[in-house]
C-alpha cells in the first residue's frame, strides 16, 4: 500500500458515519469487517486493538464536526431539545459533510436543511426554522467583510439614480416569530464550553432554560455589525423592502417604488420612512459605494 492509498484509506474510516450509539460501524458498505480493515494498516497495542484504536479517531472526528454545528445554534438545540437536535445535526452532516479547511461555513446550509425536513423538528418546525436562521445570520454578521461606509460628501450627492452597495456583514431578515429575544436568552444563558451538541458523551448537555414564550407574527430584523459586536435591530416592511432592493444593486428610485409596491401610502409619510431608513443606515456605516470588478487586462 502507497502512502497516498493509505492516506485515502484512513480519511475514508475516519469520516465513515458513526453507528448508533456514536461507535464505529463494525461492517463497511461492500462487506468488509472493520476489524480487518483497520488491521491492514493499523498496529495494535498491549490496551488496544485495530480497530478501537481507530475508533477513537472515527469518533473524535465527528465529534468535532457535530461540535462545531453545534457550537453556532445553541438556540435551535434549546428549542428542539437535545435529542431531536442531535438528531437533526447528524442527519445534516450526513448531507453536507466538511469539504473546507475551515469549519466556520460548516453549518451555512443549516436553516435550509431544516426548512425542507420539518420531520426532525416537530411541533416547533417554523419557530425552529426562524431561530436556525437569525443563529447563521449572527455568524455570517460577526465576521463578514466590512467595507469603507459613504463619507458624509458622498452621502450629499445622493440621487435617484444612486446605487449603493450595502454592508457585506449586513443581514435583513423576514420571519415568522419575534426570535430575537428567545435567542439572546439561549446564548446569555448557556455559557460558551456549554454550546455544543450532547453527542460527544463526555460532558453534560447545557442546563434547561425556560424559554420566553412565542406566537407568531411577521417581524423584518437587520442583523449586522458595529464596533466588533452583532446586534438585532428591527424594522418596519418598508425599510426591509427598500434595503433589500438596494442590496439587490437597483437604484434608490427603484428601490423606493419596491419598498412601497401595493401599499397606499401618502408621499408625506413615504418620505418620512425614506429619511428614517437612510439615515439608520448611513449613521450605522451600512451604505457603500458599489465596488468596481477589475476586467483582466
Amino acid at each position: 500500500m502507497s502512502l497516498l492509498e493509505l492516506q485515502r484509506r484512513m480519511a475514508e474510516d475516519v469520516r465513515r458515519p458513526l453507528a448508533a450509539g456514536f461507535a464505529m460501524q463494525t461492517v463497511t458498505e461492500d462487506g468488509t469487517l472493520m476489524e480487518e480493515r483497520a488491521a491492514s494498516y493499523i498496529t495494535p497495542n498491549p490496551q488496544l486493538s485495530s480497530f478501537e484504536r481507530l475508533e477513537i479517531y472515527n469518533r473524535q472526528y465527528w465529534f468535532r464536526v457535530i461540535g462545531a454545528v453545534s457550537e453556532d445554534f445553541p438556540a435551535v438545540n434549546a428549542v428542539l431539545g437535545e435529542r431531536r437536535f442531535d438528531a437533526l445535526v447528524l442527519a445534516y452532516l450526513k448531507e453536507h459533510a466538511s469539504i473546507s479547511w475551515t469549519l466556520r461555513d460548516l453549518g451555512a446550509k443549516l436553516p435550509e436543511f431544516l426548512e425542507e425536513h420539518p420531520e426532525l423538528a416537530g411541533r416547533r418546525y417554523r419557530l425552529a426554522v426562524d431561530v436556525a436562521r437569525l443563529e447563521w445570520a449572527y455568524v455570517d454578521a460577526f465576521d463578514g467583510e466590512r467595507l469603507e461606509p459613504l463619507s458624509l460628501a458622498e452621502l450629499a450627492g445622493i440621487g435617484p439614480e444612486s446605487r449603493f452597495e450595502l454592508q457585506p456583514h449586513l443581514r435583513l431578515l423576514e420571519l415568522s416569530y419575534p426570535v430575537e429575544d428567545l435567542v439572546l436568552a439561549v446564548r446569555r444563558g448557556t455559557p460558551e464550553t456549554e454550546m455544543s451538541s450532547s453527542a460527544s458523551q463526555e460532558r453534560s448537555g447545557p442546563a434547561e432554560l425556560r424559554l420566553p414564550a412565542m406566537r407568531r407574527r411577521t417581524v423584518y430584523l437587520a442583523v449586522h455589525r458595529y464596533d466588533d459586536q452583532v446586534y438585532y435591530r428591527r424594522i418596519g416592511p418598508e425599510a426591509f423592502r427598500l434595503l433589500g432592493a438596494l442590496q439587490e444593486g437597483r437604484t434608490l428610485a427603484e428601490s423606493l417604488t419596491a419598498a412601497f409596491v401595493g401599499k397606499t401610502v401618502s408621499a408625506g409619510r413615504q418620505a418620512q420612512v425614506v429619511q428614517e431608513c437612510l439615515a439608520h443606515a448611513s449613521q450605522l456605516g451600512w451604505l457603500c459605494a458599489p465596488r468596481v470588478e477589475e476586467r483582466p487586462a
